[in-house]
Parts: structure tokens; sequence; C-alpha cells
């Protein structure tokens, strides 16, 4: 288990690029499989969750050329299907919960896909259905191994329909559609996520010869067609990462400037941010947030009622910054609620930041209550494990502000989601070690 050591209260000064889009790659590798051509992809961030998604496909047959940093070729025209019924594959799908986005493409263009139950983060149920009621209403038979957790859908041929999403699942409609490219007929998906990323797939789909429209709203229309062909693609910056070095800049009054951030596809994200009294400036495409000397002070609603952050389905805010929001509070001039709906086990990393001195009240496992220190009292700096990869960054931005040296344990989950992250703080002054676990 891989330990940070980190030695906070340093102002930190410079220019950090965001990786590319975590959530994205795993939607757009999985797309690979549904055609024999090449396909070439751009950005890819070089991250666990991502690698572990590039090795799974290799396994399968997918010929893949690294022909750059960040850069791939892939080749779906030689799948070995019989690898998705080995033992090994029944351990290696279970490590990633992205893999779930390899049935969709499979089915449609072999006729079967299968899963184990996959992984990712503990932060809550995070249920499976919706992918699989929308492949059962394009025609496919479900079958679910009870003693090994073990998923199939198999169908001749997809047929189109009507299906109204019981929730705007970003990976469920992301399956959806890639099964729905090549069904015979009109697919219609409503209530379906419109993330950007989504919207990226769905763009790149239709380069390789699909008929998708409504891109971006929340009914998709997909007219089948018989097969794709190859293209080229390159990621968004990650927003979430994006988010997370707003936090930091602020957290540590530092001068920071967030280089080619894809300003148009943030949505709601630099409002939220100015709504807790952080300065986010607009330079082309960057980002800067200038050194938060005074501190920052959180707005009240006009009725001058607390402010509430909560998440919500795009172009609501993301539940993914949810704890990077409330890390930054802990330091805020007032007080705000942080109300997080659709993980009920994410906000359990706080009894972490109230041992540094945080003042925050638990309401319930959706709600937390945050008393802000506006830098009177500094956090102090503490021993740590990280949950998921979303809280530990956020104990990796409240140790950094923190005096004294902190230690954050299992940081392989950091490592899931953030790209080379110590080099990169280190490069804009972090005070920050990595010690190999055994």
């Amino acid at each position: 288990m891989g330990t940070f050591i980190i030695e906070g209260g340093h102002q930190l000064k410079g220019k950090i690029q965001p990786q590319g889009a975590k959530n994205e790659a795993l939607q757009i590798l999985c797309a690979v499989l549904l055609t024999a051509e090449e396909i070439t992809i751009n950005n890819i961030p070089d991250i666990v969750d991502v690698n572990k998604l590039i090795a799974l496909l290799k396994k399968l047959g997918v010929k893949i050329n690294k022909i750059a940093k960040g850069s791939y070729t892939f080749k779906a025209d030689e799948v070995n299907l019989k690898y998705l019924e080995s033992a090994e594959f029944k351990e290696d799908g279970r490590g990633l919960r992205g893999s779930i986005m390899i049935v969709g493409p499979l089915l449609a263009r072999f006729g079967k896909g299968y899963i184990p139950k996959p992984g990712g983060d503990k932060i809550g149920r995070r249920r499976l259905d919706t992918h699989f009621e929308g492949f059962i209403n394009l025609g496919a038979k479900f079958r679910y191994n009870k003693e090994d957790y073990f998923y199939g859908v198999e169908a001749d041929r997809l047929k189109g329909t009507y299906m109204l999403l019981d929730e705007a699942s970003v990976t469920g409609t992301a399956n959806i559609v890639m099964a729905a490219v090549l069904a015979e007929g009109t697919t219609t998906i409503y209530n379906a996520a419109c993330e950007p990323y989504l919207q990226q797939l769905c763009k790149m789909l239709n380069r390789m010869g699909a008929k998708i429209s409504g891109v971006g709203s929340n009914m998709l229309i997909i007219e089948g067609v018989d097969k794709l062909g190859g293209t080229q693609h390159r990621m968004l910056p990650d927003m979430i990462e994006i988010g997370s070095w707003i936090g930091l800049a602020a957290m540590t009054k530092s001068e920071l400037t967030i280089t080619n951030v894809s300003w148009d596809d943030l949505g709601q994200i630099p409002n939220v941010f100015r709504k807790l009294g952080i300065t986010v400036e607009r330079q082309g495409d960057d980002i800067h947030i200038p050194a938060h000397t005074d501190g920052y002070e959180i707005q009240s609603y006009i009725d001058g009622s607390i402010l509430t952050v909560a998440d919500a389905p795009w172009p609501g805010f993301t539940p993914d910054l949810l704890s990077i929001v409330l890390v930054i509070l802990t330091q805020a001039r007032g007080s705000a609620l942080v109300h997080q709906k659709m993980f009920e086990s994410r906000l359990f990393f706080v009894d972490k930041l109230i041992d540094m001195g945080a003042k925050i009240i638990l309401c319930d496992p959706h709600r937390a209550t945050v008393i802000g220190h506006d830098f009177k009292s500094q956090l102090k700096a503490t021993t740590m494990t990280s949950p998921d990869i979303r809280a530990g960054v956020s104990l990796l931005i409240a140790a950094l502000s923190a005096k004294g040296t902190s230690t954050i344990h299992n940081i392989e989950q950091i490592d899931r989601g953030y790209e080379n992250i110590d080099e990169r703080l280190r490069a804009i002054g972090a005070k920050i070690t990595r010690i190999s676990g055994n």
C-alpha cells in the first residue's frame, strides 16, 4: 500500500494542465469494440483505471499500439470471445467498474456480452439495472449467475425500440447507445444522460457512421446501421481534475493557472466555485485563480438563507466534485450545506477532516453542514487513509493546506483517477513525497 508524505502550509504557484478525462476515456475505449477498423484516440490519461481497461481490451484480442504519450491506435478485427468465459476474465473484469461498458458493444456486434459484477469506488450502491433493462428492451435475453455474480446478455440481432430510462445514468446511457447503433430500426432513449463525455461518445460514433440525433439533450434518437468504420478522437480535459485544482489554489492561497480547460464544456463548475467566494477568471481557454490572501466568503441566497451545494445530473453540478467543495468550505468565511444525493457513502470521509480540526456536522449519509474557519484556525496535519478517488484527492488538498506533515495511505485509490499527481504538484511547489508500498 503506497503512501504520500505531505508537508503542508506552503503556497504554490505556476501552471498546471488537466489530464484527459477519465470518465470519457472509459466510454470511448469500450467503443473500439464496435468496429473491425482502426481507431486512433488521443489525450488518454495514464491512470490505473484506464490502463486496466486497455489491458482488458488487449486480452480480448484488440490490437493496441501506443504511438505517443496519451495516443494509441486500436483495432478490434480479431476479438477473442472465449476470453469472456474464462476465469481470468472474471477476475480482470471485477477489478474495474468501467468494464461494464464493454457489454453493449459486444452484444451489438457479436450477439453476446458478459461481465462479472464490477468493482470501483466504495461510495454506496451503484445499480446496473439501467444497463441491463436497456439491453432487454432492445431484445436481449438476460441471465445472472448469483453464485459468482456473473451477468450475461445474448441476442441474434437487437431491435430498436422506445425506452424511458429509470435514471439518467451516464454509463448506462453510454452502454445502451453503443448497443443501439447496430440495432435494427430506430431506438429512442428518453431521460438519457447528456454529460459532455456522453456527447463526445455520440459524436465519435457518428464519425464512425452511426446515426445519432439529439446529442446534448435528454432524448437521443438512434437509427441503427449495419456496420461502423474507423475514426480519430481526442479526449476532453478532465473537469473533475480542473475542479480539484481550483480547490487546491483556494485552500493554499495560491495563484494558479489551469491551462486548456475547454471552458464551454465546464457547465456549472465555475459558477459553483464563485458562489463559494473563489475568483475564477477566464483567460482564453485557461482558468486563472489569483492568490486568495484575504480568504473567500460564501455567498448567501437572496433571502439570506444558507447556501446549499447539491449534485444533479448534467447540466447540474457533478457529484464527483462535492468532496472537493466540502474541503474548500472548511476554510471559507461563512457556512454551507453539502447535499450528496447520488451516493450514500461518499461523505463518510468527513471524520478525517474533523480530526484535522474542521467544523463539520454530518447530518445523515447524504448531508453535511460545514462552518468555515476563514483561515483563523489552520487545519492540523494528521495520518489518514484514502477511501476512494475523490475523497483521496480532497484529503490531499486538505493536507497541502494544513500546518505540519500529514501522511495519506492507500494512495492507489488516488492513482486510479489522477495521472502522476505527486510529480505534477511538485512542479508547482508542493512538498509531497511518494513512498511505494511493499
